[in-house]
């Protein structure tokens, strides 16, 4: 079998070991720690064309029958923490054969790039190898543990009753990919399988396909999320700093501390043009006679704390002299925050028989900066013998940055 290892095996006149050659083409150097000790173990990345992420150590079948075939790779197989890491090389297409399935149930069997090591597993072994661990054969098949100081490769779905004679193993769905990547210290990890895993220090990066991340102790960060940028839609679910951005889908969010915000509040605006009555002397936020008694419009408060609020309508009294106005009640939650004033300020208002456009603008002061209002439109007439018509009412809020 044309597997390698460099420093396992002394090279002596009575028994050969490591070669040159061996030296060579196996993968030296401080890989990727995981402790003091001991190194991430994994397939060193590269392709030959640069299309693959990875093609070294490969299982996979082409023919049906019962044998797959191991490309050719480099590797780092950790030991235990006093045994150290050992760096192997499969110099050539390597084939194994997996034995038949059982007659009544499919098993899970595991491909292992293994090392044995006399000096530190007692079996009496000392080479490199690659290895199938046979699982047991269940109604619903589950993987072998993986041995020590092994790397496992793929798990290949053995139905029942295969072998040569009954066409075997379907090569294109019983192979699942467990293979990951190691790269040198300080080097950027790609990504392959185990999405999961967590980095070995802070300030590791390693590339998802198509995003930089870097470890920060506790988890996987978007790069840009570091750099102050805006980190995509995505990416972020809790903000890492009071005043980091993200895209919310299309809208730009910062995180305030606690929650994300949005960053720069649009204008809102409400409108309802089929008209109404009102006769209340006193505030009301709904007409009468209309699909659309109440006109409101949702908002959130911009840092400054401040909005411009504009109402308008279309109007006229009922009574010679009579008159009618129009404003909002501002309410967070529900609850009310800023009523009705209790004269023309803060209003729009049309007076006699004679039909008027009017709008006003004012400003409110003193909200929750990205805190949730409904402006809420109120309206009240001259007297309760004036029913006074409001028709194509608007309220629209600014935000004042």
């Amino acid at each position: 079998m044309p597997v390698r290892s460099a420093w396992l095996v002394n090279r002596t006149d009575a028994e050969s070991g490591q070669s040159r050659t061996d030296t060579r083409l196996a993968p030296l150097g401080t890989m990727t720690p995981t402790s003091g000790l001991a190194s991430r173990g994994g397939i060193v990345p590269g392709s030959p064309d640069g299309k693959s992420l990875m093609s070294g150590l490969y299982v996979f079948g082409t023919t049906a029958g019962m044998t797959a075939t191991i490309a050719p790779g480099r590797a780092v197989v950790q030991g235990s923490e006093a045994a150290g890491a050992y760096p192997v090389v499969l110099t050539d297409y390597t084939a194994l054969t997996f034995a038949d399935g059982d007659a009544n149930n499919p098993r899970t069997d595991l491909v292992v790039l293994r090392v044995y090591d006399a000096q530190f597993d007692n079996t009496g072994r000392t080479e490199a190898v690659l290895e199938i661990v046979q699982g047991a054969p269940e109604a619903t098949p589950r993987a072998p543990q993986t041995p020590p100081a092994s790397l496992p490769l793929a798990t290949v779905l053995v139905p029942a009753g295969a072998s040569v004679g009954t066409g075997g193993v379907n090569w294109t769905s019983a192979v699942t990919e467990l293979r990951t990547t190691t790269v040198a210290v300080g080097g950027i990890l790609p990504l392959y399988g185990g999405a999961a895993e967590q980095g070995a220090y802070p300030g590791q990066y390693r590339d998802s396909g198509s995003q930089l991340q870097r470890w920060d102790g506790t988890r996987w960060l978007g790069y840009p999320a570091q750099l102050g940028g805006i980190a995509p839609a995505g990416q972020l679910a809790t903000g890492t700093y009071t005043g980091q951005y993200r895209d919310n889908a299309g809208r730009l969010e910062r995180w305030n501390g606690t929650a994300w915000t949005l960053a720069a509040p649009s204008p809102s605006f409400s409108y309802n043009n089929d008209g109404g009555f009102c006769k209340a002397t006193a505030w009301t936020e709904a007409l009468t006679d209309t699909n659309g008694p109440t006109v409101t419009t949702t908002f959130t408060a911009p840092p400054s704390g401040k909005i411009l609020v504009t109402v308008g309508y279309q109007g006229r009294s009922s009574v010679d002299g009579g008159w009618g106005r129009m404003t909002v009640n501002l309410r967070k939650d529900g609850a009310l925050i800023l009523g009705a004033p209790t004269d023309e300020t803060r209003c729009a208002t049309t007076t006699g028989r004679d039909m008027q456009s009017v709008s006003t603008t004012f400003q409110i002061t003193g909200l929750v900066a990205g805190a949730t209002y409904a402006a809420v439109s109120a309206y009240c007439a001259s007297a309760t013998t004036n029913s006074h018509w409001f028709d194509n009412r608007f309220v629209r809020v600014d935000p004042v940055f």
